[in-house]
C-alpha cells in the first residue's frame, strides 16, 4: 500500500452507557475513518484509521486502511505500481478477492482472504499489488507496523501464513500475527504484536482474554459492536489503552460482524512518517526519498514489472515533525 495522504481527522471519546462509564470499565476511545484516494483518475478510495492527530500508533501498529466491498467493474481495482518502503513491515490481509504482489526481493506471490502476507522493508524495499483479472470485488485492510530503531535497517524478508480458524463463544477467530484465544502465528516480527480477525455471530457476545500490557485498537468492518461500553459503526476503530485483561464484544446485529483486532505494548519512540518512509529525522526522508528518485540499488528492482515506478511526491517546504501519540491519561 503506498500513503497518498499527510493530514489526519480527529478523535472522538468513548461513548458512555447509561449516563455514565461502566464502573471499572478501561477506557474506550473512537477513531473515526476519513476517506482516501490510493491516486489516477478512477482512484481507489480507503478509509484511513491509523495515523490520526490524536493517535499516531497502537502498538507498532502505525497505519491502518480499510477499503471495500468495491466492484471493481464499477470503480476499478488495486493497481499500485512499483513503490518503496522503509524502516516498517506490511501487513496485507482480505476478506475477498485477489492481489499479485511483486517484490524487489524477487517475491511473486497472492494475497487471498484469510491469509497474510507480511512484507519487511527496514533499510529499503519495493513492491508493487495489482488485483488480479479475475477479482470482481476487492475488500480488506492494509496495514503498516513502525520498526524499532535498532531493527529498522532490517533485511527485506517476506512472509507468508494461513491461520486456522478458532471457535470461541460464537465468534470464529483467525489469529495471523501474535496470540489468542490458544492459537499462536508464526509470523516473525520485530515487536511484540497481536493481529486477528473476529467475526461474531448475531446477537452472540465474546469475552476473551489479552495481554494486559498491551494497547488495542478493534476495527470494526461490519454489522455493530460494543467494545466494553462503547458502540462501534462500521469503519471506526475503537482504541483500549494498557491495563486491560480481558475484552468484550457484543454484535448488536441481526447478521455476522467482521472485525479486526490489533494490539501491543505502546511503542515509546517517535517516528517521522512520510509517504511510504519512516524514519526518525527530516533527514531520514529526505535521503530515502532522494535515493528512490535515483534508482539506488537502496529499494532493488522487481523483475517483470508490467508497469512503472511510482514517482515520489514533492517533500512539504517544511521540516517533517515527528508523530506522537498522546500522554497516558
Amino acid at each position: 500500500m503506498s500513503d497518498t495522504e499527510a493530514d489526519a481527522a480527529a478523535l472522538r471519546c468513548g461513548v458512555l452507557v447509561d449516563g455514565g462509564r461502566l464502573a471499572g470499565a478501561p477506557r474506550v476511545d473512537v477513531l473515526s475513518a476519513r476517506e482516501v484516494p490510493l491516486g489516477g483518475p478512477r482512484a481507489m478510495h480507503v478509509r484511513r484509521t491509523l495515523p490520526q492527530r490524536e493517535r499516531t500508533l497502537i502498538g507498532a501498529w502505525c497505519f491502518a486502511d480499510h477499503f471495500g466491498p468495491h466492484q471493481v467493474a464499477a470503480l476499478g481495482g488495486m493497481d499500485l505500481p512499483p513503490h518503496p518502503h522503509t524502516g516498517l513491515q506490511t501487513v496485507s490481509w482480505l476478506f475477498s478477492g485477489e492481489f499479485e504482489h511483486r517484490d524487489t526481493l524477487g517475491t511473486h506471490a497472492f494475497i487471498r482472504p484469510g491469509e497474510i502476507n507480511l512484507m519487511t522493508g527496514g533499510y529499503g524495499i519495493a513492491h508493487s499489488e495489482v488485483s488480479t483479472p479475475d477479482t470482481t470485488v476487492i475488500h480488506g485492510v492494509q496495514l503498516w507496523v513502525a520498526l524499532p530503531e535498532e531493527h529498522r535497517n532490517a533485511a527485506r524478508d517476506f512472509q507468508h501464513y494461513v491461520p486456522e480458524r478458532a471457535q470461541a463463544d460464537g465468534a470464529e477467530i483467525r489469529v495471523f500475527l501474535g496470540s489468542l484465544v490458544g492459537r499462536t502465528s508464526p509470523v516473525r516480527t520485530f515487536t511484540p504484536l497481536l493481529g486477528a480477525e473476529i467475526v461474531i455471530e448475531p446477537r452472540a457476545t465474546l469475552t476473551f482474554a489479552v495481554d494486559a500490557a498491551f494497547e488495542h485498537g478493534l476495527l470494526v468492518d461490519s454489522g455493530e459492536i460494543r467494545l466494553i461500553d462503547t458502540l462501534l459503526q462500521p469503519a471506526e476503530l475503537g482504541y483500549v489503552p494498557r491495563g486491560a485483561d480481558t475484552l468484550t464484544m457484543v454484535n448488536e446485529t441481526d447478521a455476522p460482524a467482521r472485525t479486526i483486532l490489533l494490539g501491543g505494548p505502546p511503542f515509546e519512540e517517535e517516528i517521522i512518517m512520510w509517504w511510504n518512509f519512516i524514519g526518525r529525522s527530516h533527514e531520514d526522508i529526505v535521503k530515502a526519498r532522494e535515493d528512490w528518485e535515483a534508482s539506488s540499488d537502496r529499494f532493488g528492482v522487481i523483475k517483470d514489472s508490467p508497469s512503472g515506478r511510482l514517482p515520489a511526491p514533492a517533500l512539504p517546504n517544511a521540516v517533517i515533525t515527528p508523530r506522537r501519540n498522546p500522554p497516558t491519561r
